[in-house]
């Protein structure tokens, strides 16, 4: 689980194709130094485990795969060699939630459609994909590229967040085009919140009778008691 607050920008140095798998090497000293063999790094928003770790020489790199599961659902299969990337480690039990819940499983990718600078901030606009429209809600949170960001407004169709400069310093938001793609992740708590109420939403009270009846009376000890004592 991830939290969304990107710790560095890496960068892909290296990427081979082996079959069906995309094989990357992402330079990212930060998220490298304590890495091992199996940990788990958000790369831009989805969730990749570490392969290999390459050497010192390469400042600080690691490797992840991609199968074709993960190349149709997401921005990354348009990386190549120089390609920029938002990382971010798996939360340790203990760490501070700075954003929200984020697993680094992505619900569908948007693309920017337009950039509002201010005098330091920016909003920038974002299509919204229609069968994610209904977990996007402002000021609810959404993840965009792996950064935990907050929707400023949406009319359904698209939607805007409004970036700090540190936002746009420290994150690949800030050098992103018009036309370019981005990974969302809506916020996980709605999805289970839909599953879980999908009997109950729009059941009239007729349903919930037909409910009851189905399950049939349900009577104590007392209650049969009293009624044997009516008949007696």
């Amino acid at each position: 689980m991830f939290t969304g607050i990107v710790e560095e920008i890496g960068e892909v140095v290296a990427a081979r194709r082996t079959d069906d798998v995309l094989e990357l090497t992402v330079r990212g000293p930060t998220v490298s130094s304590d890495a091992r063999h199996g940990d788990s790094i958000a790369v831009s928003g989805v969730c990749l485990t570490v392969t290999a770790l390459e050497a010192s020489g390469v400042g600080g790199a690691f490797r992840v795969e991609l199968v074709p599961e993960t190349l149709a659902r997401t921005s990354l299969v348009g990386v190549g060699v120089g390609t920029r990337v938002n990382l971010e480690r798996a939360m340790a039990v203990g760490d501070r939630l700075g954003g929200h819940i984020v697993q680094g499983h992505v619900d569908g990718v948007a693309t920017l459609l337009r950039r509002d600078p201010g005098t330091r901030s920016e909003e920038l606009h974002f299509s919204l994909p229609a069968d994610l429209a209904r977990y996007v809600v402002e000021k609810g949170s959404i993840t965009v590229d792996g950064v935990s960001l907050t929707v400023a407004g949406t009319d359904g169709a698209t939607f805007r967040v409004a970036l700090i400069p540190t936002t746009l310093a420290h994150t690949t938001l800030g050098s992103r085009a018009v036309g370019d793609t981005v990974n969302l992740e809506v916020d996980v708590v709605a999805k289970y919140v839909e599953r879980l109420t999908v009997g109950y939403v729009g059941a009239g009270a007729s349903d919930q009778d037909a409910a009851h009846r189905e399950a049939g009376p349900v009577s104590s000890g007392d209650d049969a008691a009293e009624q044997q004592a009516v008949g007696s």
